[in-house]
């Protein structure tokens, strides 16, 4: 039986819909479909009891621990029961077992199949005019996120090597492609923070088969590798990033001129990586024709003052140095993006306490992370404006706002749920992100933060000195 066909099932998903504004005539009200995540789970063959902890329950109670500032369970499993009496159920359990539980039950790949398919229907459903030049373009970048200190943790994602046993946390390696014309996240790998084959090189690799040919990948210095551009080009995506200077150096003497600092030079074919077997490594071309272009950084604040960018977009007539230029600038919208999903989510530091919830708990962050960018897109269309120009702060502030009127007075009421929808896309497109591209600040701190003394071993160590009388400075 399909999931969309079961009365219970419509009902929670378009509770849990009207959250997010994926109801009604709003553009880009598709994003995140009833048929997408009853496909999702007939695919996945899971079956569940009709009961409190339902899958969708599950999904939306856990999305809004990741919008609370307080990511506790026990304040989740509040909200839930705080909503059943405003619809005349009875209260479940305040205890947070049932909904542990429950989500433990979910399949990991529910919650990542959802994440990655909303944040791909928004990228392909975004306005023309958000793209540079009429081509989609992705930024690639990574970062870390730590976790509980379990052992089940310490296994999967170890701590850092140099750090002692102990006296540090988990930590994982996340790498995601994000769509440069509305924010969202098309797909995300996660991986042990050290060991072979976990660089976000070898992300980078796990994550081609999102790119299309005509689009285009731009990244850090770190991914300029010969290998990855030759991949990326047999795919007929092109490639935009900085040169990596400790393996090639820029010699413009050389190669076909296009202008001052702009030329076309080829790159040979280098040795086979260990990371790459030779059946692929033998299909790649000998030599790859690369376009080096060096410009000044004239603002101040910025550290690097020349930058040198590495591309597959060849023609100068079609793509002037001063448009590469403005167009690598804008690879720092990934740093953005990173801390609106790592501060302003709070998913830098992840609670779940084995390696499977932590999965699911890092793309429950990203299933919001998209439905918030998909707020801000259909706030810019009905404003005519550009998303990035949003702030993201401002729109969960507002989501938070707006989310126990539509919950409690718009469920029958279609009049006036559209109405507070598009009250709500007017406030969130209010707050705007200011246009300072010539703004600098000191890279230092004012407020000074409490001062204790660090662990010097393990925690259970320290207690039983305590105990004894030692000191433990």
């Amino acid at each position: 039986m399909l999931y969309s066909s079961h009365g219970r099932f419509r009902q929670q998903f378009r509770f849990l819909s009207r959250q997010f504004l994926q109801d009604g005539d709003l553009p880009l009200s598709n994003v995140f479909s009833e048929k997408m995540v009853s496909d999702i789970l007939e695919a996945l063959e899971f079956c569940w009891v009709d009961r409190i902890y339902t899958p969708l329950v599950t999904l939306w109670v856990f999305m809004s621990q990741v919008l609370s500032a307080d990511h506790s369970c026990r304040a989740a499993v509040a909200r839930l029961i705080s909503h059943r009496l405003s619809q005349g159920q009875s209260p479940c359990s305040p205890e947070s077992g049932g909904y542990c539980g429950a989500r433990k039950r979910l399949p990991e790949k529910l919650f990542s199949e959802v994440a990655r398919q909303t944040g791909q229907k928004l990228d392909a459903n975004v306005d023309s005019d958000w793209l540079w030049k009429g081509r989609p373009v992705y930024i690639f970048d990574g970062s870390t996120v730590t976790m509980p200190d379990t052992a089940q943790n310490q296994a999967a994602y170890p701590q850092i090597p140099n750090q002692k046993s102990g006296l540090g946390f988990p930590i994982a390696r996340i790498a995601a492609v994000f769509s440069l014309s509305c924010g969202a996240i098309v797909d995300l790998a996660i991986c042990r923070y050290a060991g072979k084959g976990q660089s976000e090189l070898g992300m980078l690799r796990t994550l081609m088969d999102v790119f299309r040919p005509g689009d285009i990948m731009l990244a850090d210095s770190l991914m300029c590798a010969w290998t990855e551009i030759a991949m990326f080009k047999q795919r007929g995506v092109d490639y935009v990033c900085r040169l990596n200077r400790s393996n090639r150096s820029a010699d413009f003497r050389r190669g076909k001129r296009l202008g001052t600092y702009d030329h076309i030079v080829l790159w040979s074919k280098p040795q086979r990586p260990r990371s790459m077997d030779w059946k692929t490594f033998n299909r790649l071309p000998q030599s790859l024709a690369i376009r080096e272009c060096r410009f000044q950084v004239e603002q101040p604040g910025f550290r690097s003052k020349t930058i040198t960018i590495v591309t597959t977009l060849l023609d100068a007539d079609e793509y002037t140095k001063d448009e590469l230029a403005d167009l690598y600038r804008k690879r720092w919208n990934a740093e953005l993006d990173l801390r609106s999903l790592k501060d302003v989510l709070q998913m830098d530091i992840l609670r779940c306490k084995t390696p499977e919830l932590v999965r699911k708990e890092i793309w429950t962050h990203v299933l919001t992370y998209n439905l918030i960018r998909t707020i801000m897109a259909q706030a810019a269309i009905t404003r005519g404006i550009h998303p990035r120009t949003i702030s993201f702060k401002g729109a969960i502030q507002t989501l938070e706002a707006f989310q126990p009127v539509i919950a409690l007075r718009a469920q029958h009421d279609s009049a006036l749920r559209t109405q507070l929808f598009e009250h709500m896309l007017k406030c969130v497109a209010t707050h705007r992100v200011a246009d300072r591209p010539d703004r600098f600040e000191p890279r230092k701190r004012k407020r000074r933060d409490k001062w204790h003394e660090f662990l010097s071993k393990p925690r259970n160590e320290t207690k039983r000195d305590i105990l004894k009388g030692v000191s433990t400075n």
